[in-house]
């Protein structure tokens, strides 16, 4: 029993550290470097500073958000003569690529075949000319200054790729995806800001990011995540992720529960993919804090934790059964603990389906579905059946 114990105990530090312990030693960390000025520095603003850009918009059949995305990136505070604007099309037989022919200072690359998002941005990286380049999806609203602030944090040597801010339009009535996927990024952004302030962010989010173009490297034709691949590996090129929580872009939430599970089970199994093919960043020696970010932040989330929650029932239950014998305990408590916070997803999963939204639970239904993503996403990983010509999720107001 002293090994089940033990096992427990360690399962349940996996989770804590995972989820919320990080967080914490992350910023006492940060704080603590910031009194003795050892922190990473920003940049002051350069105005001046305005080398070309490219703003790269990967799409497939999106012609009902082309007028909404090209007027806001007219509106966009940097020089139109230097910032180049390419979509690429790939597959889409909906007018999109017709339609993108009609505006002023666009470049459109299309083929009729579709090989999914990875393949139309290996293809278009090969047009684009200007030192840097913007990814951004055609569904999301850019901020005014995005691209002057995040260009900004490139006079900086070291830094090769800039990572945006995703912020979710969440609606006054929120349902449990949009609510739980709102909450979810607000903290994915305050441990993104610690990250940067240490060394690196562990990874870059697909909605708004930035690399050096010479930084690219062309990848898998099967990569899922291309966003946390592209830019990981411009890290494991002695670059570092930086991220600029006023470059943001808007984007709705996920119309439900079933549409945000469709969304998190391919990042799930694009996440697992990552993990195998950038195992050497796991190690400290070369990589150093990036190491320690990148296993903290991202590897434990995709692959003990959501382990060790499911293990922790039948632990837990073990334990409790055994300690009846001397009356109520720690590990007793602990096993109710966990029934009534998945009791709790329950009733959110129920009130969810009859349109009854109790905003107290939509923290357990979209914590529970997150790590249920990442059995469900091993599962695709392993049978070959995550497609990379994915159907995007729908979004609220779709």
């Amino acid at each position: 029993m002293i090994y089940l114990k033990i096992f427990f105990w360690l399962m349940l530090f996996t989770v804590f550290y995972a989820y919320i312990g990080y967080g914490i030693l992350i910023l006492l960390i940060t704080k603590t470097r910031r009194l003795f000025g050892l922190n990473r520095r920003r940049p002051s603003q350069e105005p001046d500073a305005e080398p070309a850009v490219t703003l790269f918009i990967a799409a497939y059949n999106e012609r009902d958000v082309v007028a909404e995305k090209m007027k806001n990136t007219y509106e966009l505070d940097y020089p139109r003569n230097k910032l180049h604007i390419l979509w690429v099309t790939d597959g889409s037989d909906d007018g999109t690529p017709e339609l993108l022919s009609g505006y002023e200072g666009v470049r459109v690359l299309h083929q009729p075949k579709r090989n999914g998002k990875i393949g139309a941005m290996n293809r278009g990286m090969k047009f684009v000319r200007t030192p840097i380049v913007v990814f951004c999806d055609a569904n999301t609203i850019l901020n005014a200054s995005s691209i002057r602030r995040i260009v900004n944090l490139f006079s900086d040597p070291v830094v090769g790729c800039v990572s945006g801010e995703k912020r979710i339009l969440a609606p006054g009535r929120a349902s449990a995806a949009g609510a739980g996927e709102g909450l979810y990024w607000r903290y994915e952004s305050t441990l993104k800001r610690l990250d940067a302030e240490l060394y690196s962010v562990a990874g870059a989010a697909g909605e708004l990011f930035a690399i050096r173009t010479g930084l690219y490297k062309e990848m898998e034709r099967d990569t899922l995540l291309d966003d946390f691949m592209i830019s990981l590996r411009v890290a494991q090129q002695g670059y570092t992720i930086q991220y600029d929580p006023e470059a943001y872009a808007i984007e709705a939430p996920s119309a439900n529960v079933k549409e945000e599970l469709k969304r998190k089970i391919r990042i799930s199994a694009g996440g697992l993919q990552s993990v195998i093919r950038l195992r050497s960043l796991l190690n400290i020696f070369r990589y150093g804090t990036l190491s320690f970010q990148y296993f903290s932040h991202r590897v434990l989330r995709w692959t003990l934790a959501p382990l060790s929650l499911l293990l922790l029932i039948p632990a837990s239950g073990i334990l409790a059964m055994n300690e009846r014998i001397s009356g109520l305990g720690i590990y007793t408590t602990l096993w109710w603990l966990q029934v009534v916070f998945y009791m709790a997803a329950l009733i959110g999963w129920y009130l969810e389906n009859h349109l009854v939204r109790v905003k107290i639970l939509f923290v357990p239904y979209y914590f529970f579905i997150m790590n249920l993503s990442v059995f469900l996403g091993f599962r695709r990983l392993v049978r070959g059946s995550q497609s990379v010509n994915w159907v995007r999720a729908k979004r609220s107001g779709n």
